[in-house]
């Protein structure tokens, strides 16, 4: 999908505030310094518009970036960094657990692991918890390049055995530095939204 038109609308931490319109959503989510924001970029092709930072935890909001008046792209708050408070970490999961059990205009949600490493139990917790809401799910292996291409079946056979991944979920490898997977990852955002992304 070519983005023309990107808004980030929001940043909203209550019910109150998330957009009245009618539009669907799909949500990311995953591991504080996973990539959520240079995947967001690379899809939407733009630098800067989600903000990237060396420092894990610094999303704290929801973060809803419109997309040329079809769809929403959610960003959630990052999980599993050691140096939030545990109070911090309890009201950033509240924000998110409000979001996913609430939000009728969800329409699925995009969670990202790191494909060099094994899922932690974060990860574990989070995938096992959308698929009890029974909320579509595709599971993105991030940092690809930073694996040679001969061992990405490896990994992903080994990151869906980990995670018990549904047969029924799809599975794409990504890299925000060769955009390898974007089509993919857009492929099953217009399946899960209805909204065409050619």
């Amino acid at each position: 999908m070519h983005v023309q038109d990107v808004e980030l609308v929001i940043s909203a931490v209550a019910q109150s505030q998330y957009p009245d319109d009618t539009l669907p959503e799909i949500a990311l989510t995953g591991r504080s310094n996973v990539g959520k924001s240079s995947l967001i970029n690379k899809l939407i092709n733009r630098r800067k518009m989600a903000r990237t930072s060396g420092t894990p935890g610094k999303t704290q909001t929801l973060n809803f970036y419109r997309l040329d008046e079809k769809l929403y792209f959610v960003d959630l708050p990052g999980y599993g960094y050691a140096k939030v408070s545990k109070k911090d970490r309890e009201k950033f999961s509240h924000i998110i657990e409000t979001y996913l059990q609430t939000r009728t205009k969800l329409k699925g949600v995009i969670s990202l692991i790191d494909v060099r490493h094994e899922p932690s139990e974060d990860d574990k917790a989070m995938y096992n918890y959308l698929k009890y809401y029974g909320i579509p799910v595709l599971v993105v292996a991030t940092k690809g390049d930073k694996v040679s291409r001969g061992k990405w079946n490896q990994r992903e056979s080994q990151l869906k055995k980990a995670l018990d991944l549904n047969q029924t979920d799809d599975f794409v490898i990504f890299s925000s530095q060769t955009g390898i997977g974007a089509d993919k990852i857009w492929q099953w955002v217009g399946e899960q939204t209805e909204v065409e992304v050619d």
